[in-house]
């Protein structure tokens, strides 16, 4: 602005040459007026040496500085310099009002987000309650005849002489196929919500327990069950955990198999590990076997939960777990504690 009324003055005193019209210049500006070689004519403070005049706007210290090429040029005046004190507590001012007005706005625009959230996903989220609401009743419906037909298998082979051993062998390895998926079922939906007992374990007994659980099932596959169980292994943690732990892990081991494999178990004061002649899996799906519903290999059945649920405890425990596996070598998986 004050550029422009010297300028202004300029031209009147080239309009008006031979009469002395008063160049006035008013606090708190400052001015300086160079010739077209850059000699100053006139000046009412110290102009910094290096000062760049090709730039519109320069900063010094504490006052900036404003550069106005004049064409044509008036009284020999090619170039205007004004320079003006910055005000810090105005600047100070308005950073502050930027500040208060973005966090307004994101304050605004978190509670807008959040509603047509809400609102956008409100379909989706009563389909999956919808569907958790299913598997639970499912799953449910499914454990009362699952253990009629396991209870019943157990009379029938401990009361009668039965001919149909195939048969009767293939019920029992599909009814605890379907009673180890209602119970992994059942932990994903209340693993937060049950309270866990905690106290010392024989892990060694349980392992031997569910051994004889799944002997029906390695029977079948004819696989060779190499154990290595040291006696009265004792770990703090919850039974069902436990439970998980063991039948998820034996599960993988003898349903990706090979028939005629071999299944070896190995327990210590410190670790477990179960390691199988199965089909394998690649290196690159390694890291992504304990996702949820993740299925490497789709030639049997399942859910793609077992990992996930071993992965869940593991975590929730502190224990450590590694696994080792290739293509049609198997796969070996330690954990430690």
């Amino acid at each position: 602005h004050e550029g422009g009324q010297i300028r202004h003055q300029l031209m009147l005193l080239h309009e008006r040459l031979g009469e002395r019209l008063p160049l006035v210049i008013k606090k708190p500006y400052a001015c300086v007026l160079l010739d077209n070689k850059k000699q100053m004519i006139f000046s009412t403070f110290s102009l910094p040496s290096d000062i760049d005049i090709s730039q519109e706007f320069t900063t010094r210290s504490q006052d900036l500085i404003y550069t106005k090429a004049i064409e044509p040029y008036h009284l020999g005046v090619a170039h205007i310099i004004v320079q003006v004190p910055i005000n810090l507590d105005d600047i100070s001012k308005l950073k502050q009002m930027i500040l208060l007005f973005m966090a307004g706005a994101g304050f605004f625009f978190l509670i807008i987000g959040y509603f047509l959230g809400r609102l956008f996903t409100a379909p989706m989220r009563e389909s999956i309650e919808r569907m958790n609401s299913f598997i639970q009743d499912t799953t449910h419906e499914l454990n009362t005849p699952v253990s009629t037909i396991l209870t019943n298998i157990e009379l029938i082979e401990t009361l009668y002489d039965c001919n149909a051993k195939k048969e009767m062998q293939r019920i029992e390895i599909a009814s605890k196929t379907l009673s180890r998926i209602y119970d992994d079922l059942i932990y994903l939906k209340l693993n937060q919500a049950y309270n866990r007992e905690i106290q010392p374990l024989n892990l060694s007994n349980l392992l031997r327990e569910r051994l004889l659980y799944f002997a029906t099932t390695i029977e079948a596959k004819n696989i060779t069950l190499i154990d290595t169980i040291a006696v009265d292994v004792i770990l703090d943690i919850d039974r069902n955990d436990a439970l998980r732990l063991i039948d998820n892990l034996l599960s993988n081991a003898i349903k990706y198999n090979k028939i005629g494999g071999s299944l070896e178990l190995f327990l210590t004061k410190k670790r477990f590990r179960v390691k199988d002649s199965g089909i394998g899996i690649e290196a690159k799906d390694l890291g992504t076997i304990f996702e949820r519903f993740k299925r490497v290999n789709k030639s049997e059945g399942g859910f793609g939960i077992g990992l996930n649920i071993v992965y869940q405890i593991v975590q929730s425990y502190g224990f450590d777990i590694a696994v080792i596996s290739e293509p049609n070598q198997g796969m070996e998986v330690t954990l430690s504690w």
